[in-house]
């Protein structure tokens, strides 16, 4: 048998200006309620609503890191590939052709440190202005 408390059928009309429409669901995009529905019902019984908190700077900083990983990743693989294969070319005239390579590879892989490194001193310097 349903409970009678969550069987809602009965309907309420509210009009509003623009204005306030527009505050009301910013509100509630800014809140962690599910549905418009239970974000109205729970402001006009006098419900606590938890808000959601973002730190949009930390979650900016999560995703250039990320970035920044896969494409660390990628350098690191192709670079001990390059290892893998100077090891097997011990003697030849390939071996130049080589180093022109890894030293492409390196300079890569340093820029990529230099990133990171911009990318944790612009964070830090966020962080401890709040």
């Amino acid at each position: 048998m349903k409970d009678k408390k969550n069987n809602r059928n009965k309907w309420l009309h509210l009009r509003l200006s623009e204005d306030e429409r527009k505050e009301i669901e910013a509100n509630f995009k800014a809140s962690g309620q599910g549905n418009f529905s239970d974000y109205s019902r729970s402001i006009m019984l006098s419900q606590p609503i938890i808000k959601g908190y973002r730190n949009q700077s930390l979650q900016d900083v999560i995703a250039e890191l990320t970035l920044l990983r896969g494409e660390l990743k990628s350098i690191g693989n192709n670079f001990n590939q390059a290892v893998h294969k100077l090891h097997l070319l011990k003697g030849t005239p390939e071996i130049k052709a080589w180093f022109v390579s890894y030293e492409l590879e390196k300079r890569m892989l340093l820029k990529k440190i230099e990133d990171i490194h911009f990318i944790i001193n612009k964070s830090s310097l966020l962080w401890l202005q709040s």
